[in-house]
């Protein structure tokens, strides 16, 4: 008689973070384009991490409104129970979902600004959304350089399809982002068959090098203030201040970063938000940044959630159909 195998190793426990905070908010922008690295559905936010040699499934659920939050993180794995698991989950829920920041400063701060004052109300708990580590962050930043994030989502998909490491649980296969050893190894030629351009390809691979030879970790740059780590970034091959800022804000979770060089920034934010007929520069928009600091990263998120707001208000008042027009207001056709 053949035995069952046994189930992985799992434990559960549960987070309060400084509340309000929203988990469905916050991941919403994770998940907008195709996606296999970060996972959202039924309300439950499932990554796979790669420790100790194998398989880590995080998962994370919210329990409570927003003003009564806390999550449950569920591990799965053969290092589900150790306590490298324990905090590499923390870190992942702390960073890459926002719930180590705290909004309430923001919101006394921010609560009278006219850009934001009706994001802050409608978004309640939203939190700046990462990537898994700065590394995963600056190879997305470099995907999206003067390209728009659908291409960009999927070329990122693909590398992490091709490179990722994958572990099943439960019937499902989830797949890990690929490790700066896995992107390093790769030849300028098969990094530009993920449609890269040569720059793109040779930054890249300066990347994942300086990660993989530990020029750059993860422990270096979270000590260093902002300034100083833009400084070391941008030393790299095909990394500019753009992309370090990205990499601030997106995977060191400093809320205080600010990418004014973003299109989102300089186009979509000076003229739905402040009413410019013509595109910012990034030393104007890097200006009027000044009167959110030191929350400029978290006001930058709501100023991006109230423009979708207007947008998708927008796009609504458009497709409604006209009402009926009563027949004592129909026009009478003329005589011939």
């Amino acid at each position: 008689m053949s035995s069952r195998p046994s189930a992985r190793p799992s434990t559960r426990f549960r987070l309060t973070p400084p509340r309000p905070y929203s988990l469905s908010l916050t991941v919403e922008r994770l998940v907008r384009f195709s996606e296999v690295v970060d996972r959202f559905e039924d309300g439950i936010y499932r990554r796979l991490l790669w420790l100790g040699g194998a398989g880590l499934l995080v998962s994370v659920q919210q329990h409570g409104s927003a003003s009564r939050a806390e999550l449950e993180i569920h591990l799965e794995g053969r290092q589900a129970r150790t306590a490298a698991a324990k905090l590499a989950a923390l870190r992942l829920v702390g960073r890459t979902l926002g719930a180590d920041s705290d909004v309430r400063e923001f919101y006394r701060a921010q609560r009278d600004d006219p850009l934001l004052q009706a994001s802050i109300r409608a978004n309640r708990g939203l939190r700046v959304a990462g990537f898994g580590s700065s590394f995963e962050a600056m190879l997305t930043a470099v995907f999206a350089q003067q390209v728009n994030l659908t291409f960009a989502y999927s070329i990122r998909q693909e590398l992490a399809l091709a490179l990722g490491r994958r572990a099943r649980f439960h019937g499902e296969s989830y797949t890990a982002f690929p490790t700066p050893a896995s992107v390093a190894r790769l030849s300028h030629d098969e990094l530009r068959a993920f449609r890269l351009s040569n720059a793109k390809a040779r930054a890249l691979h300066a990347i994942a090098t300086a990660f993989r030879s530990g020029e750059l970790s993860e422990s270096q740059l979270e000590q260093l203030p902002d300034e100083q780590v833009i400084d070391r970034l941008i030393a790299l091959h095909g990394v500019g201040r753009w992309t370090a800022e990205v990499t601030l804000m997106r995977g060191l979770g400093r809320v205080d970063a600010f990418p004014a060089g973003d299109l989102g920034v300089v186009k979509y934010l000076a003229q739905e938000l402040l009413g410019r007929a013509d595109v910012a520069t990034e030393k104007e928009m890097r200006e009027f940044s000044e009167r959110w600091r030191p929350h400029r990263a978290l006001a930058l998120v709501y100023a991006y959630a109230e423009m979708a707001s207007r947008a998708k208000a927008k796009g609504a008042k458009a497709s409604k159909p006209a009402p009926p027009v009563r027949p004592s207001q129909r026009r009478k056709s003329p005589r011939a």
